[in-house]
C-alpha cells in the first residue's frame, strides 16, 4: 500500500511543513537496484581503539569496494588506525572534517575496560555530523560472552547501548547503525556482514548487534554476482508478500528455488515459480504427510537442498480470554510446529548439504508481544528459541538464524485500521515501513556461503523500530 504521508513530505512544500509543526520527515532509502552495484561508495572513513583485532581485515573488504577509504589519525586513542591497510588515506579528526562520510567504520575489539570507551567518542564525536544522507554507522566489538575479564565484558556490552542510541540520531537521515560481536578468533569470517551493513541491501535495518563465531567449516561464492549459483533454496509461503520476494531475490542470487504454499494459492504461485524459473510445490505444512512430501520433492529433483527458508506463517487474532482454542492451535501448527517437523524431516534424511542455510521467519511481536496475538507472540518468540537451540547442534558448516520483521508495507498490514497502520510506521528510527524486499535481503545475506560464521542470530528488520529491544 501507498504510503501517502511519505510522499507528502518528500515534496518541497510538505517537507517545510512537517518541520514547522514537528512531525516526522522520513528519509527516501536508498535500496540495491542492480546487480553489479557497489556494496558502499564515496568516502568511508575507518578507525580503530588500541589494540584493535579486525582493522586489517575491515580495511581489506572496503578497499575491495567502490569507495574512497580514509583513516583517523592524530589522536592518542586511534593509533592503530594506520593499518587499515595502504589504501587508507590519513584524516586528521584533530581539525573538523570537510567531507561527506558514507559509513563510519570503528573497530572496538581492543577496548579493554570503560577508560578506552573514550575512543568511541574522540572518532564519532567529530564525524558523526559529517554522515551522509543514507549512510551507514559500523561498529565492530569482541562478543562479551567469550571475555574473561568483567571489566572488558562491560566495555564490550557498552557497544550495544552505544550503538543502538546512534541509530536513532541518525536515522533521520535515513542512516543505520549495528553492531558486530566477533569472537576473538572469528575476524576472518567478517567480509560478508561488513559488505552487508555497509550496503544499500540492509536500508532497513538498524540498531542490530549480530554475533560471528569461528566457522568450522565455510565455503567460497561462486561469484560475488551470483553467490547462490548452483544452490537450491525452499521458500515456505513464497505465494506472495514477503515469501514472494525472498524467492525472487534468492533466484536472482542464482538459486534455483521450490516455491511452497497451500494449494489454494497454487494459481499465483506457479506465477512466482514460471517469473523465476523455480518449481512450485503446493502443499498445507499442517498435514501430517507435509515433512515427508516436502523431503521427497527436493530428494527426487534435486537430490537435497542448501537453503530452507520457513516463511509461512499465519495470523488469528483475539484477547486471549475472547480467543477460541482453534485459533491458538491453528497459528501455533503453522508458525512453529511445522517447522520443527520439516526440519527434523530433512535432517534425519541428510538432505541439508553440508554449508546450509535454515532461516525462519519471526517478528518483532514474538520480542516485544502485542496486543491480541497473544498466540502468534507465542509462536514466534518461540522460533527464536529453536533458532538458538539448533544452532548449537548443527555440523558441517550447516548455520540457521532468524529475521524479525516489524512493520512491512505488505497486504496484511494494509487492511490495519489507519491510526494502527500509521503508528506502525512512523514508531522506528527510520520513520516508515519497510518492505518485503528488505526482509528478503537480509535472508540472502544468511544464505550466502560465505556468511559461515553467523550462526543462531535474530535480527530485527524494522528500522530501529521504538517497541522492543
Amino acid at each position: 500500500m501507498s504510503d501517502l504521508y511519505f510522499k507528502l513530505v518528500n515534496t518541497s512544500l510538505g517537507k517545510t511543513a512537517a518541520q514547522s509543526l514537528g512531525l516526522p520527515s522520513p528519509t527516501q532509502l536508498k535500496r540495491w537496484t542492480r546487480t553489479n552495484q557497489p556494496f558502499t561508495e564515496g568516502n568511508v572513513l575507518i578507525g580503530c581503539a588500541s589494540g584493535g583485532k579486525s582493522i586489517t581485515e575491515l580495511g581489506n573488504t572496503i578497499s575491495a569496494s567502490a569507495a574512497m577509504l580514509h583513516h583517523a589519525s592524530k589522536i592518542p586513542s586511534l593509533t592503530d588506525s594506520a593499518r587499515a591497510g595502504t589504501k587508507a588515506v590519513p584524516l586528521d579528526l584533530t581539525a573538523e572534517p570537510v567531507l561527506k562520510f558514507s559509513a563510519l567504520v570503528f573497530d572496538a575489539t581492543g577496548i579493554k575496560d570503560s577508560l578506552q570507551l573514550r575512543a568511541l567518542y574522540d572518532f564519532f564525536h567529530p564525524t558523526v555530523r559529517q554522515l551522509a544522507s543514507n549512510g551507514r554507522v559500523l561498529v565492530v566489538g569482541l562478543d562479551p560472552a567469550g571475555c574473561k575479564a568483567p571489566a572488558q565484558a562491560a566495555a564490550q556490552r557498552s557497544l550495544e547501548g552505544f550503538v543502538r542510541s546512534v541509530g536513532k540520531e541518525i536515522g533521520k537521515k535515513g542512516a543505520t547503525a549495528n553492531l558486530i560481536w566477533m569472537a576473538p578468533t572469528a575476524s576472518q569470517q567478517l567480509d560478508s556482514t561488513v559488505r552487508f551493513f555497509l550496503s544499500p541491501r540492509s536500508a532497513y535495518v538498524s540498531g542490530q548487534c549480530v554475533r560471528i563465531t569461528r566457522a568450522a567449516k565455510g565455503a567460497k561464492a561462486v561469484s560475488p554476482a551470483a553467490p547462490l549459483r548452483d544452490k537450491v533454496a525452499l521458500v515456505t509461503g513464497a505465494s506472495r508478500g514477503i515469501g514472494e520476494a525472498i524467492a525472487d531475490t534468492l533466484a536472482r542470487d542464482g538459486a534455483t528455488v521450490i516455491a511452497l504454499d497451500i494449494p489454494a494459492a497454487m494459481e499465483q504461485l506457479e506465477v512466482v515459480a514460471s517469473r523465476i524459473k523455480g518449481e512450485a510445490l503446493p502443499c498445507d505444512i499442517t498435514t501430517a504427510d507435509a515433512p515427508q512430501t516436502i523431503a521427497d520433492f527436493a530428494e527426487q529433483h534435486f537430490g537435497g537442498l542448501d537453503i530452507i527458508v520457513h516463511n509461512a506463517g499465519i495470523t488469528r487474532d483475539k484477547t486471549l480470554g475472547n480467543m477460541p482454542a482453534h485459533f491458538w492451535d491453528l497459528a501455533i501448527a503453522v508458525n512453529l510446529t511445522a517447522e520443527e517437523l520439516i526440519n527434523e524431516e530433512l535432517l534425519s534424511r541428510e538432505l541439508l548439504r553440508d554449508n546450509g542455510r535454515i532461516v525462519c521467519v519471526s517478528s518483532i511481536s514474538g520480542i516485544a508481544g502485542n496486543f491480541g496475538q497473544t498466540n502468534y507472540a507465542t509462536s514466534k518468540s518461540g522460533v527464536i528459541g529453536y533458532v538458538e537451540a539448533l544452532a548449537k547442534q548443527l555440523r558441517d558448516g550447516r548455520t540457521i538464524n532468524a529475521v524479525a520483521p516489524g512493520f512491512i508495507e505488505t497486504r496484511m498490514t494494509a487492511a490495519m485500521p489507519l491510526t494502527m497502520r500509521e503508528a506502525g510506521r512512523r514508531m522506528n528510527s527510520l520513520s516508515q515501513g519497510g518492505l518485503p524486499m528488505d526482509v528478503a535481503e537480509t535472508i540472502a545475506w544468511y544464505c550466502n556461503p560465505t556468511s559461515a560464521g553467523v550462526n543462531g542470530n535474530t535480527v530485527r528488520v524494522c528500522g530501529q523500530s521504538l517497541i522492543g529491544r
